[in-house]
Order: structure tokens, then sequence, then C-alpha cells
């Protein structure tokens, strides 16, 4: 049997801030759920302040660059 490295189980990266928003760190006006899927409304996409280029369903900003 192969030995656990000492980090098991691996911890996130302390110097590295998460970028992906968590449902409970949104207002709700800024997402609603399809499924199993969160998806953001363009309020949330304005309060972001710029296209992420993800092609996202509600996405305010001009893509056609």
């Amino acid at each position: 049997m192969p030995a656990i490295p000492p980090s098991y189980p691996p911890q996130p990266d302390a110097e590295q801030p998460e970028t992906t928003p968590r449902a409970q760190d949104l207002d709700p006006e800024d997402f609603y759920y399809e499924g199993p899927y969160l998806v953001f409304t363009a309020a949330y996409h304005l309060k972001r302040g710029s296209c992420c280029n993800s092609g996202c369903r509600h996405c305010p900003y001009d893509n056609s660059e």
C-alpha cells in the first residue's frame, strides 16, 4: 500500500485568492438555479465589471470582437 503524502488531503494554496464566487456570497438578484446549475444574471456580470469570455447566457458585454 502506497504511503499517504503528508499534505493529504490537498490544501488550497494560501497565497492564491479564491476567484470563484459562492452562492452564499452573492445577492439574490445575481443568480438563479437551473437544475443543478448556478446561472449568473446580467446584474452579476455588471457588478463583475468585465466579460469573462465564457459565453455566459446573460452577458451584458459586447463579445463580437
